[in-house]
This record gives C-alpha cells, sequence and structure tokens, in this order.
C-alpha cells in the first residue's frame, strides 16, 4: 500500500473520530486566510530532487530560501537593535548608552512626530507633540548631543525616519566627521521608504514624485560616498501594523520595492551599484509557523524578482537582508504581563525564520513609552533566546517541515497574484494613487477587528481569561515643558549661527531642487551652517508642495 492509499485510510478514521470528538473550528486557516491542513505529507511539498534546488537549495545560495548566509547564527548572532528613542537629545543618548551597557548590539532611532514631518520643535504643528512618541531632533546640535559618547565607527545606527531622511541622514554623517569618522566606516540604515508611508502610516511631507528622487539621490550618493550605509529599509511593518494580513504585508512590500528599484533604474543607476544595499522591515506577529515562511517566501520571490525582472548578477544584490520588529498592534493594555509571552513566540518566529536584526517589544508599549525595566526585559528575551534556547546552533531549522514547506510555497503563491494585480494597475505608485492597497488593507483592518468582536479570535486577557481588577504599573513621562526648552535651545542656536553661510546653503538647496543636481550635497552643506530639519524641509516644501491624500 503507498503513501496515498495509507492517508486516505488514516483521514477515514479522523472523520469517525472527529464525530464522536469534534474539531474546534470547521475549518483551521492563518491570518490569511491559508486553509490549514490537518496533516502534511511529503507530497504536499516536493514532488522531485529538483524542487529542492529551485524551491530551497542551501543557506548562503540562491534562492536563499534557507538564509544568506552559509552558517547563519552559528559564526554570530542576528544584531539585538531595540527601538528606542523619547524626550531629548540628552534624554535617548541616556537610554542608548544603557542600552548598550545591557549587551544591545545596535541603535536604533525612534524620532518624535514633528521631527517625522520636518518641522522644528518651535514650529506651531509641533505643540504638545514635542518628544512624546521618540526624541526630538531640529539640529546638528541635537544629532550630537544624541551621540554623544557613542562612536560612530563602532556601532550601527537605525534611524525610522522617511520623508526627511536625507537630511536627518546629513546630520548623521556631520557628526561622524566631528568625530573624525570617515564616511566609509560609518554602518546603519534609514528607512526610508515614502510609499508605505502613503498606503499605511501617514507621516509624508511631499508628494510621490519628488520624494522618490530623494530616495534615489540618496542610492546614489552613498553608493559613492558611505558604501556600508543601508539606503532604504523597505518597510512591510507599519502596513502589517495598520491591519493586513501576512500575504499583504508581503505583497505590498515587495511592490514598493520594485518601484524603488525601478525608479533608480530610470535615473541611470546600475542595479549591481545600489542593489546590495537595499534592505527591509518586517513585522513578526502571532502566527508562528505563518511568519516563518512568510521571511523564507520573501527571500525567495526577492532573489527572483532581483535576478529575473531587473538582471542583478552581483549575489548579494539578490539577498533580500532584513529587520524584524515584534507587533505593536498585538500589545494590549490589558494584563500588560501577557506582552512579555507574546513577544517571545513573535521573537522565536522571527529568529527561525532567519531575521538579520531584531527589536523586541516592550510589555508597557500598549500604555506609554516603555519604562527602563520594560526595556530591559524586553532585551533579555533576545539573549535567552540566543544563548540558552539552542535555536541557534543549526540553520533553517524549520526545513523539511511538510507544514512549514507547504505555507511558504502558500503565502508566496498569493502574494504572487497580488503582485501580477499591483503590476496590471501600472506599479506600486499607481496602485496606491488609486486607493487599491489602502482599500485592502482596510478591509483586512474591519475583518481583523469584526473577529475579535465576535470572540472568533481570542485575544487572551482581553476578550477572554479577563480579571475583574487591572493593577496599574508605573509608566513612563514626557516632560510637558520639553516643548518650551527646545524652543529656547533653538532661538539660542539662530542666534548664534554664521547668518549668510546659512542664507547661501537654503539658496543653493533651494536651486538645486529646482534643477536636477543630486541634492544630498546641498543638504549635507546646509547642515553644516547649522540649518534645521524645518528650515531645511522648508526649502524644499516651496519647490516640490506638499503631498495631499485623495479620499477613497
Amino acid at each position: 500500500m503507498n503513501l496515498r492509499d495509507q492517508q486516505d485510510l488514516w483521514e477515514r478514521s479522523c472523520t469517525q473520530f472527529a464525530e464522536k470528538h469534534p474539531e474546534r473550528k470547521p475549518t483551521f486557516r492563518t491570518s490569511s486566510d491559508i486553509e490549514v491542513k490537518r496533516l502534511y505529507v511529503p507530497e504536499n511539498v516536493l514532488q522531485i530532487e529538483q524542487d529542492y534546488f529551485d524551491k530551497l537549495g542551501f543557506p548562503g545560495e540562491p534562492p536563499y530560501t534557507r538564509g544568506i548566509q552559509p552558517t547563519m547564527y552559528r559564526g554570530k548572532f542576528w544584531t539585538m537593535r531595540q527601538y528606542a528613542g523619547y524626550g531629548s537629545a540628552e534624554q535617548t543618548n541616556e537610554r542608548f548608552r544603557y542600552l548598550l551597557k545591557q549587551g544591545q548590539t545596535g541603535l536604533s532611532t525612534a524620532f518624535d512626530l514633528p521631527t517625522q514631518i520636518g518641522y522644528d520643535a518651535d514650529h506651531a504643528m509641533a505643540a504638545g507633540e514635542v518628544g512624546r512618541v521618540g526624541v526630538s531632533i531640529s539640529s546638528l546640535e541635537d544629532m550630537e548631543i544624541l551621540f554623544n559618547q557613542i562612536p560612530l565607527d563602532k556601532v550601527s545606527t537605525s534611524m525610522t525616519i522617511n520623508a526627511p531622511a536625507t537630511v536627518l541622514l546629513a546630520m548623521y554623517l556631520v557628526v561622524a566627521e566631528k568625530q573624525g569618522v570617515s564616511w566609509d566606516k560609518v554602518a546603519g540604515t534609514i528607512q526610508n521608504d515614502i510609499l508605505k508611508e502613503y498606503v499605511a502610516r501617514g507621516t509624508y511631507i511631499f508628494p510621490p514624485k519628488p520624494s522618490m528622487r530623494l530616495i534615489t539621490d540618496t542610492f546614489a550618493f552613498c553608493a559613492q560616498q558611505v558604501p556600508h550605509w543601508n539606503t532604504i529599509s523597505i518597510s512591510g511593518y507599519h502596513i502589517r501594523e495598520a491591519g493586513s494580513t501576512a500575504v499583504q504585508e508581503l505583497a505590498f512590500t515587495l511592490a514598493n520595492a520594485i518601484a524603488y528599484v525601478q525608479a533608480a533604474l530610470d535615473k541611470g543607476l546600475k542595479i549591481d551599484d545600489f542593489g546590495p544595499r537595499l534592505s527591509f522591515f518586517f513585522n513578526a506577529h502571532n502566527h508562528f509557523f505563518e511568519e516563518i515562511s512568510k521571511f523564507r517566501a520573501a527571500r525567495r520571490m526577492w532573489s527572483k524578482i532581483m535576478k529575473e525582472r531587473f538582471g542583478a548578477i552581483n549575489p548579494k544584490s539578490l539577498q533580500l537582508r532584513f529587520h524584524t520588529q515584534t507587533a505593536g498592534s498585538t500589545l494590549t493594555a490589558q494584563q500588560p504581563d501577557n506582552n512579555v509571552v507574546r513577544v517571545t513566540v513573535q521573537a522565536l518566529a522571527a529568529v527561525m525564520g532567519g531575521t538579520q536584526s531584531l527589536h523586541t517589544n516592550a510589555r508597557d508599549e500598549a500604555l506609554a513609552l516603555p519604562t527602563e525595566e520594560s526595556v530591559r526585559i524586553a532585551l533579555r528575551t533576545q539573549q535567552i533566546l540566543a544563548y540558552e534556547s539552542g535555536i541557534a546552533d543549526t540553520v533553517d531549522p524549520m526545513a523539511g517541515s511538510y507544514y512549514v514547506e507547504a505555507l511558504t510555497d502558500a503565502v508566496e503563491r498569493e502574494a504572487w497574484r497580488y503582485i501580477e494585480y499591483i503590476d496590471s494597475l501600472g506599479g506600486a505608485v499607481e496602485a496606491i494613487e488609486q486607493g487599491y492597497m489602502q482599500q485592502e488593507i482596510h478591509q483586512a483592518a474591519y475583518e481583523t477587528q469584526r473577529a475579535i468582536e465576535q470572540r472568533d479570535m481570542v485575544v487572551v486577557g482581553m476578550n477572554q481569561f479577563t480579571v475583574d481588577r487591572e493593577s496599574q504599573p508605573d509608566l513612563l513621562r514626557v516632560d510637558p515643558n520639553l516643548g518650551k526648552l527646545q524652543t529656547q535651545r533653538l532661538e539660542k542656536l539662530r542666534s548664534e549661527r554664521p547668518f549668510d553661510a546659512w542664507q547661501t546653503a537654503l539658496d543653493e538647496l533651494k536651486r538645486g531642487a529646482q534643477g536636477q543636481d543630486n541634492l544630498m550635497p546641498l543638504i549635507i552643506n546646509a547642515v553644516r551652517t547649522h540649518a534645521t530639519v524645518g528650515e531645511i524641509c522648508d526649502t524644499l516644501r516651496d519647490v516640490f508642495g506638499e503631498y495631499r491624500p485623495a479620499i477613497f
């Protein structure tokens, strides 16, 4: 009797058993509505030997399903890069140095909303928001304080900044200069992903066309001047936080990536000059196996896209390198200690999926910015996984699981369907302008919320297993006077900087924006004269205008 016949017999016995002992649900499905079978067997995965090389291969070799490095974590753990930033530059610098002392291996910077949308701390639009959800950075002076006593040739830094990414990168590079660090020794990442801002997050400034110009100017400049800098972190994280499914997160992220690559090629850049410095940023949610499958499918798809669609030859151009953050949207204000368990499951999925760096959320982030104690527990979660669990001792430990391999194929298949449809609309920019991605995410978010409210989806401690009285943990509070203090600092800066050099630099930037010059050198020159984030962005606003989203 062959395997198929034996499986049929087993299925019949299962049906009889289930009549007496019903299963929990009529059907089991992932967050992306992919059906989960009762059992997976070899024929669900690889049909012939060639499938192994086409679908899996070996770690460090195309199609990179099993990882982008031959030995993965056996040589070096993933970078433990805890996202941090609040209040003033002094306060965040203190948090940075605390985390580094606790064993963190890379920095990740959160900026406040005024900084993210190109306003200085003394702007009317910044009132009440200075330092609230990230650090307030208006000037080169702020950036110098932020990285005081942190050697920029020894630590890599990620900056979650998009619309004014060129300005914050320019400030970082000038700080490196002041430390005596040459730009070829500087390593890190700017998010610099404006398309997902139009789709999911909303911290945009300029319309799509000039925004794409700023991004490709960064590609070209860093390829020549800052070779170890990741010029973009193409982000699915915020797409998922807005309510997308895992498949939508993957598909929309890769569709945006295709748009960035095409824009760079249209500008005359060569694929293998900038391809190796592209990086990605994904979410890790609760469905453990779907998340692992998503990461594995992402590597396989990107390798195919870069090789077959864009003709990349350099193997590093084909490798999808990504940072992962655990899912903020899954954290609950109720019973916040439960979030430690959620984050552990999500972090485990990220590591089993082969991430290059990882942020673990703190237990109290559904309530406020995390306290120092909560941040330490979040970091310790990564360290326990790395040093005590044994999960980093072999490469791609989930490979060969009939379930995981079948689910990886299913996630990839559904993601290609989305990408093909977006191509038919004319690409990611056109799909965004037509509201397609936004509408798909909104529908998925609505269905998830409805499932939670109807208790079809269990959220432990919130809609089931609740308690009558919740204890209130100690929360971190941002100084309400910070806006006033930052305003005073800016007044002093403006009174002391060289006016003529400042004005000349902004005039040159405006002329450059009106023409076709690469804007990065002009922005760096403006930063050297102590032009502020708001002043540089206002100069570009005068030329580019501001984005106003259509209502769908």
